[in-house]
């Protein structure tokens, strides 16, 4: 109301509102900013209680899910407790006596799984990127390099792993060829990198195939060769994509070195063949599955992991 209209209405001087007091901004005190860099924003009592509903349901569903873990794991321990050949069972594979004997050995025999684990791990990628690179050069000039590494690929992804390792352990000495090494521990971890680098390589090839062709036509136009354009522009976003399902062909790989038993390799496996073979109990089969197990889950985890932050990277529109 302005005061012409307060003379015209009561003939009295009505005065304007007043203004808010000036002050400093959002950070200093005042009507807008409050004490301490409070900007008066107080949350509604349906936000409030909206955040009280939703903090009950994860108390309420945590709460269910112990539970009914609880629940299944109580009534899986009854059953196999309460089975006919629980005790023979027990003394045959849970044995704390052959349990203890056996786990010096076994994590003796492990260091190898490890060794080898380090060593096929590194010669695993390097050669399968390069297969991969192989199988995607252009031109007709190529078509040789190109057929020999899609056999090369088809072929030991058919074959089974265990094969692989028996041909190389028990085939290659028999040529007797000369420089040619009989140690069954460098022959196993031959025949992983021969299977292993088969599946690296698709791996590998997906994800140079992902990356859309524009990408390699931008690099072209800025004068880069197709050497140039596949090092720097492709090969950088195909590796990020693929992370997660290298990281699972290493989880594989580790899992697998303890195959080189066969050829006689002393390793955790071997180890606990030993022990088994002399005392007839099945104990250190267990131990060797339990420990092989515990170094999976933290690999498997840590895939996980790196899965769901690439996917909420892309989600959100950042780097792939």
């Amino acid at each position: 109301m302005t005061v012409r209209d307060g003379q015209e209405r009561g003939g009295e001087d009505v005065a304007p509102p007043p203004f808010p007091p000036a002050g400093p901004g959002p950070a200093g005190p005042g009507p807008a900013g409050g004490k301490g860099g409070d900007d008066g924003y107080r949350p509604s009592a349906r936000r409030i209680a909206r955040e009280r509903y939703r903090r009950t349901r994860t108390r309420r569903a945590f709460a269910v899910a112990s539970a009914s873990t609880l629940l299944t794991a109580g009534a899986l321990y009854a059953l196999i407790v309460n089975s006919p050949g629980w005790q023979r069972t027990r003394q045959t594979f849970f044995d704390a006596h052959y349990a203890r004997i056996s786990l010096h050995p076994i994590l003796h025999g492990l260091w190898l799984n490890l060794r080898l684990l380090a060593v096929c791990g590194a010669i695993v990628l390097v050669a399968g990127l390069l297969m991969a690179l192989l199988r995607t050069l252009r031109g007709p000039v190529f078509f040789p390099v190109r057929a020999l590494a899609t056999a090369y690929v088809d072929f030991f992804r058919g074959l089974p792993l265990i094969i692989c390792i028996l041909l190389c352990v028990f085939g290659i000495p028999a040529l007797r060829l000369t420089g040619v090494t009989n140690n069954p521990v460098l022959l196993g971890a031959f025949a992983l990198c021969l299977t292993y680098t088969a599946y690296v390589a698709e791996v590998f090839r997906a994800g140079i195939e992902s990356v859309h062709p524009s990408q390699r036509a931008a690099a072209r136009s800025l004068g880069l060769s197709n050497a140039q354009a596949m090092r720097y522009v492709v090969l950088p976003q195909a590796v990020r994509r693929v992370v997660p399902p290298l990281l699972n062909d290493l989880v594989s790989l580790q899992k697998d070195t303890g195959l080189v038993s066969i050829g006689g390799a002393v390793d955790a496996v071997y180890a606990a063949q030993i022990i088994a073979s002399r005392d007839f109990n099945y104990t250190p089969y267990v131990i060797a599955g339990l420990i092989f197990v515990a170094i999976t889950i933290p690999m498997t985890r840590f895939t996980d992991w790196v899965a769901a932050r690439m996917n909420r990277r892309q989600s959100q529109g950042g780097a792939v």
